[in-house]
């Protein structure tokens, strides 16, 4: 069984709960997922959370970045998701880890990291879920 992280945004909850649902059925074990944290104990949480998640995706066969649409944003992609898919290529191409990174689609040309997105799948570093030009997965 092949393990699977999940990167994205966490306030995309309905999202996140959609695709643990859809990589469970396909078998997969899913080791870690954006988790959406309390506001009043975020502070105390949050360090816990992300470090326990930075040491999954070090665990992990796949890195999949749901790159949802949000803030009318379409494959949205923030500082945080864009960290972690570079600690996985980190993993991939320092320390030769056999991990597979996906990208659920093309974010905008709005979104800070395009053009590395753009670079790492022309290097075939990375590879792209949904390819909008044909409609396909």
């Amino acid at each position: 069984m092949k393990k699977i992280v999940i990167a994205g945004s966490a306030k995309l909850q309905k999202e996140v709960n959609m695709w643990l649902d859809f990589f469970e059925r396909n078998n997969y074990e899913v080791l870690d997922y954006p988790k959406s944290i309390e506001g009043q104990r975020f502070m105390e949480l949050y360090p816990n959370i992300h470090i326990e998640f930075l040491k999954n995706v070090a665990k992990t066969d796949v890195l999949f970045i749901m790159n949802e649409d949000k803030n009318d944003i379409v494959g949205y992609i923030g500082y945080e998701t864009y960290a972690e898919l570079l600690f996985g290529l980190t993993q991939k191409l320092i320390y030769n880890k056999d991990i597979e990174l996906i990208v659920l689609k093309m974010p905008s040309r709005n979104v800070g990291c395009y053009d590395e997105i753009n670079l790492w799948l022309e290097l075939g570093w990375i590879k792209l879920l949904y390819k909008e030009e044909n409609n396909e997965f």
